[in-house]
């Protein structure tokens, strides 16, 4: 009986591919979406269960979750993201949304035509850069579909806050027998308070997502050439 050499040579690797080098990488941003998620929150907490929808509350709220929120985007592109034709992006918006936040602030006694030029402002920049983000690395990184999602999220409440007529207002009553006015600056920061609850729930899910399951999906297995193991015996 005669037997067929076997493979003398050691097992071969395979070679990983971009899509593992670019999911380990996203997996070290995780903190990032969860603490960005922190202030937003805070905000759609605080206006919903606020009996007060002015435009002061609304710039006071937005300005503490702006800042909050651009500080984490600037730190963390700058030291989590390995990304570096992303960083950029990541850190201007950052930045845009610690100018926002610092002009809401300081302009908090400005009525509702400020809340509305700030908040506008701030969701058109920031909302485009992190939109075009994410469909830059779309199909390359796990991160591309969050930032395109918040971004479009973000973009949606500039164009409501657009729409809405700053001298809009309304009695309101009828069956329900609500007693009240509902007016624009209700309305606006109703749709803050809901953004910010809307974005903070998905960026919660995305940090976690990509802790869970991305880093775990990314760890390299010792893959091997099946013939290493040589051709059975004839």
């Amino acid at each position: 009986m005669s037997s067929a050499p076997a493979s003398s040579g050691p097992a071969r690797r395979a070679p990983l591919g971009d899509s593992s080098d670019a999911s380990r990488s996203a997996a070290r941003y995780w903190p990032v979406p969860l603490l960005r998620a922190v202030p937003l929150l805070a905000l759609g907490v605080a206006i919903t269960f606020s009996p007060d929808h002015s435009a002061r509350v609304g710039l006071l709220g937005f300005g503490v979750a702006a800042l909050l929120g651009g500080l984490v985007l600037v730190v963390g592109s700058l030291r989590l993201l390995d990304d570096r034709s992303s960083r950029p992006l990541g850190v201007v918006q950052g930045v845009a949304s610690l100018v926002a936040g610092a002009l809401a602030l300081v302009f908090w006694g400005g009525g509702l035509p400020v809340l509305v030029a700030v908040v506008t402002a701030f969701a058109v920049v920031t909302g485009a850069l992190e939109l075009v983000a994410g469909l830059r690395r779309r199909g390359r990184s796990p991160l591309a579909r969050d930032w395109t999602t918040v971004g479009a999220l973000t973009l949606v409440l500039a164009v409501a806050f657009l729409v809405v007529p700053p001298d809009y207002s309304r009695q309101l009553g009828g069956i329900e027998e609500i007693e009240g006015v509902l007016t624009s600056s209700t309305v606006l920061v109703g749709l803050l308070g809901a953004w910010g609850a809307l974005v903070g729930v998905f960026l919660v899910i995305a940090g976690l997502s990509l802790k869970w399951q991305t880093g775990a999906d990314a760890a390299p297995g010792p893959a091997t050439d099946p013939t290493a193991d040589g051709a059975p015996q004839s």
